[in-house]
């Protein structure tokens, strides 16, 4: 027999619990009734006139709200996450200004003491020249074994002279710079610092000690005259220590034969040989090695056959094949003038001819 809460019957087929269980997945919670969009009228709103059955409820912003409210608070954290290391990070934005000594220049002309000597084949004149044991190109400017110093790495002082190596390459070699067609191949390498002088010394060249831009590159007037080989005789070396605790000093002494041909003139026609020799001293601090660019800070060049009386400053303007110095000596020097470099010229040494 049945309790008092069993139908007469007894339980319904179909287990335990019966309709209790069937309609159990169905039972709404409190906060499922809150969440509804429809909501049946009351009886006094029903009784109103044209007062529907049900009535759509407002939807519940409270949860959107809060969610809004955290991604705005997440984006102002990460805003000022991304301001404060933007300010504080050591590689950011602000520049650190740096004491960059500028460029001191000298350039020699070398006079030759009778006529230049030449020949058709400049093979000819390079085996018969001291430069027939010199390198070709850059292998005429080999690198050293680095070694570390007190306060610089092996693999820094390797940067350091590679860095130097390039620019001397790019400045001595390189046939666009030659020809005085192009300046950026060497204005690369060249630390911010030096740019503006490095910018004057190409546009307002001046003998001045600091604003001849052969001082930076060796530049051939492309008027006077062109390559005839593009074999290029190289010969130096590098030198490295410490100028102080932050900075290396790279010393460097090259010479480079040419073997030049009048500008226009005939692939047969008669060549002579060109000599720059170049010392130059670098500095280069820990900024120069991680951007791998150089302050070039000395410049002491030679440069024959040329007159005395030539302006060196933009251009070189080699004495040619069969061509003389003539009596031209370079302009007066005034002791009292310290920002003017003495005005010098050098005797080029018959010996550093090619023989006939």
């Amino acid at each position: 027999m049945g309790g008092p809460g069993d139908p007469p019957e007894g339980t319904p087929e179909g287990g335990p619990g019966g309709a209790e269980d069937e309609y159990r997945s169905v039972v709404f919670d409190e906060s499922f009734v809150r969440a509804a969009r429809l909501q049946e009228s009351s009886a006094a709103e029903r009784m109103a006139d044209h007062a529907p059955a049900v009535r759509r409820r407002p939807a519940l912003r409270r949860g959107l709200t809060r969610q809004v409210l955290i991604l705005a608070l997440l984006i102002a954290v990460a805003f000022g996450t991304a301001l404060y290391m933007g300010v504080r990070h050591p590689y950011g934005s602000t520049p650190v200004r740096r004491s960059v000594e500028a460029l001191r220049t000298t350039v020699v002309p070398l006079a030759p003491q009778g006529r230049v000597p030449g020949a058709a084949d400049p093979e000819r004149l390079f085996t018969h020249s001291p430069a027939a044991p010199f390198d070709i190109g850059a292998e005429g400017v080999p690198l050293p074994a680095s070694r570390r110093t007190a306060h610089f790495s092996d693999s820094q002082v390797m940067t350091a002279l590679t860095a130097v190596k390039d620019y001397i390459v790019r400045s001595s070699l390189h046939p666009e710079v030659l020809a005085g067609r192009e300046v950026r191949p060497v204005r690369s390498l060249v630390d911010s610092g030096q740019l503006d002088q490095f910018d004057r010394s190409v546009t307002h060249p001046a003998a001045d000690g600091r604003h001849a831009s052969t001082g930076w590159m060796v530049r051939i007037d492309p008027a006077r005259a062109r390559l005839a080989d593009d074999r290029i005789r190289a010969f130096g070396s590098l030198h490295v220590t410490e100028a102080d605790a932050a900075t290396l000093e790279v010393s460097a002494d090259h010479t480079f034969v040419y073997a030049l041909r009048p500008t226009g003139a005939a692939s047969h026609a008669p060549a002579s040989l060109f000599t720059v020799r170049r010392e130059l001293t670098f500095h280069l601090d820990r900024d120069d090695l991680r951007t791998r660019q150089v302050q070039l800070t000395t410049s002491d060049v030679q440069a024959g056959p040329l007159a005395c009386a030539e302006d060196a400053s933009a251009y070189l303007r080699p004495l040619l094949a069969g061509q003389t110095a003539g009596t031209g000596r370079p302009a007066g020097t005034n002791p009292y003038d310290t920002d003017s470099p003495a005005s010098v010229c050098g005797t080029l040494a018959t010996g550093a001819q090619p023989r006939a």
